[in-house]
């Protein structure tokens, strides 16, 4: 991929716009072209790291959660944080949290277009633009701040909730559907997923150009990504089993019971 600097451009313009008596007057070639630099595609970066952070924080909080004779101060207490960072920031944040060692979630996708000139290009772009999910405690905070690539930051209330949604959204991508970011949401019948790779998940349903999509969330941030299913491997869900997910403690582990109790599909 090539891409002309800001100076080449204004170079080309002003050359055009010189007749040839001017090029000798300047002492400019007649042949002359602006320098064109060459700027490398990159490839998939890390955007979850470490490896395990989503099982491990889904732990921690439910822990956390369970012991509410827990008296820590809020510098200690660790939960997520949604970091909005300056303009196209978000794998520049990626790679200093890397290099801080600092616990990060930030969903990538790829897509795929034609350059100018027919070839098939590959680039990997933030699912939510300019949003990183930092996990830790206050001092997480404080380290994602002295990267200057963030311009605010918010506290995430329900953290297992955003686990459980960062999860699925990371299956999403990994099982290599192509997927549709949905920056509102849309209302629609709440479903599970019963067969598939998909099978298990829980979303809403949304019909696009005869479409069946499922729709699933980041409810922190009302929005998400949709993924074409047909109507056979969706059951609908009963609105008190819709995100349906009930921690239990059992045995130092976590079981996420469903109670699933699939319904026909509700008469138009």
């Amino acid at each position: 991929m090539y891409c002309r600097t800001e100076g080449a451009v204004l170079a080309e313009d002003w050359l055009a716009d010189q007749s040839p008596a001017a090029r000798r007057q300047y002492a400019i070639p007649l042949d002359s072209k602006p320098k064109i630099h060459k700027m490398p595609i990159l490839g998939r970066e890390t955007s979850l790291f470490p490896g395990n952070l989503l099982s491990r924080a889904e732990l921690e909080l439910a822990n956390a959660g369970s012991n509410s004779c827990d008296k820590r101060a809020d510098s200690e207490t660790v939960r997520w944080w949604a970091m909005y960072t300056r303009s196209r920031q978000e794998k520049q944040l990626m790679r200093k949290l890397q290099e801080l060692n600092t616990a990060f979630c930030c969903p990538v996708i790829e897509r795929r277009h034609r350059s100018p000139a027919g070839r098939l290009r590959r680039v990997y772009e933030p699912l939510f633009s300019s949003y990183v999910f930092v996990y830790g405690d206050a001092h997480a905070r404080y380290i994602a701040f002295t990267t200057n690539c963030v311009s605010r930051c918010q506290a995430v209330d329900d953290g297992l909730q955003l686990t459980h949604d960062l999860g699925q959204i990371q299956r999403l991508i990994q099982s290599g559907e192509p997927l549709t970011p949905e920056s509102r949401l849309v209302t629609g019948n709440r479903v599970r997923v019963k067969s598939g790779s998909f099978a298990g998940f829980e979303g809403t349903i949304v019909e696009r150009r005869n479409e069946t999509r499922l729709q699933v969330a980041i409810h922190f941030m009302q929005q998400g990504a949709s993924v074409q299913l047909e109507d056979c491997q969706l059951e609908y869900l009963a609105p008190e089993t819709a995100l349906g997910a009930r921690v239990a403690k059992h045995k130092g582990s976590i079981d996420v019971v469903y109670n699933p109790r699939p319904l026909r599909r509700p008469n138009a």
